[in-house]
């Protein structure tokens, strides 16, 4: 098949008038080609074009010769939309595509409707409140500590040491300024001092759920940052800072405990619209009761770093298989023959 990779490529910030993570969400060159080789493998010719202002003349012109995209790009303009920008395009073209599709990219960018959506459905969330001016008066039944970020981002884009508050004055301090730098809403959700474990799910009609992943923060007390912060992210194993998290995969958690995290999280892929593939966040608190965090159906692929292709590793599933598995997924949803599998 021909193959169109769409990325978006990450660069380095060199200006001050944007913030130190713009582009994290964005992909590296290892990423791109190593996704690109997977492909090429399995026999696909693969094209790679970035998700620039000239994408849709781009498409016009080589619509013919593209067989299916394989979408990784995260979007550019548009605090909301950013996500949904290259699905929308495809759509209106009729260019069959990997992932999910417009609504659900821009529900799960959007961190305050996925939690709400994910509420009626009766999945357990940390109790949160939106900012849209920073002058909201504070909920009183909120419980210290709380975390604030941009409503709108991903890849720990505005989290830092300081986005987990423990009074009211750090609270609007903190409030005020993630609106004022992301140009967005500001969510605040109760702080959950506990496990994070990472979900990976494969698959549609009866997807399949990867190994839990556990992130262990507690070798990176020395940075004062327990929680994935985008420094943990950015400088994810540097000893120096102490940035050095512990995985593991599978997660060190009951059978009980696991079997609910996983029952929450299909049924959060499903609630979102989820497609092909998918990573959820959740949180344990003392009880070990999960809190999902956020949906992401554009999961991180590099081949060393992401935790998606780590637990699919662990599943069995080596890089190469995982990329082309997504292709074939998606494939067959597009040609109406959803796969049936067993959950693990």
């Amino acid at each position: 098949m021909n193959i169109l990779l769409i990325y978006n490529l990450k660069r380095k910030v060199f200006s001050k008038k944007i913030p130190c993570d713009f582009y994290s969400e964005f992909d590296s060159h290892r990423t791109i080609n190593s996704i690109a080789n997977a492909l090429r493998v399995k026999g696909h010719r693969v094209t790679l074009k970035e998700a620039d202002e000239q994408l849709l003349y781009y498409l016009l012109k080589h619509k013919k010769e593209i067989d299916f995209v394989f979408n990784i790009a995260e979007g550019v303009n548009g605090s909301l939309s950013r996500e949904a920008q290259v699905p929308a395009i495809l759509d209106f073209l009729k260019i069959p595509y990997t992932g999910s599709g417009v609504i659900t990219m821009a529900i799960s960018l959007d961190k305050f409707y996925t939690k709400k959506i994910c509420l009626t459905e009766g999945i357990p969330t940390p109790k949160f409140q939106l900012f849209v001016t920073g002058e909201e008066e504070v909920d009183s039944s909120l419980r210290y500590p709380l975390i604030v970020k941009p409503n709108a981002e991903g890849s720990a884009k505005g989290i830092f040491k300081n986005s987990v508050v423990y009074n009211k004055k750090r609270l609007r301090k903190q409030i005020k300024k993630i609106i004022q730098r992301y140009k967005q809403p500001a969510l605040v959700e109760e702080f959950i001092e506990g496990k994070e474990i990472t979900v990976g799910i494969l698959g549609n009609g009866s997807p399949m759920v990867l190994p839990l992943l556990e992130i262990d923060f507690s070798s990176c007390r020395g940075s004062g940052e327990f929680f994935y912060s985008w420094r943990m992210k950015e400088f994810q194993g540097n000893e120096e800072k102490h940035l050095t998290p512990t995985f593991y995969c599978p997660a060190r958690i009951k059978d009980n405990v696991v079997r609910k995290i996983k029952q929450l999280a299909l049924k959060a892929y499903k609630a979102i619209g989820c497609f092909d593939f998918c990573r959820i966040d959740f949180r344990l608190d003392k009880e070990n009761n999960p809190y999902l965090l956020e949906v992401n159906p554009l999961p991180g692929l590099d081949p060393e770093e992401s935790n998606f292709p780590l637990m699919a590793k662990i599943a069995g599933i080596n890089y190469n298989d995982l990329i082309n598995r997504i292709l074939e997924l998606a494939i067959k949803r597009v040609n109406g023959k959803l796969e049936r599998r067993e959950v693990n």
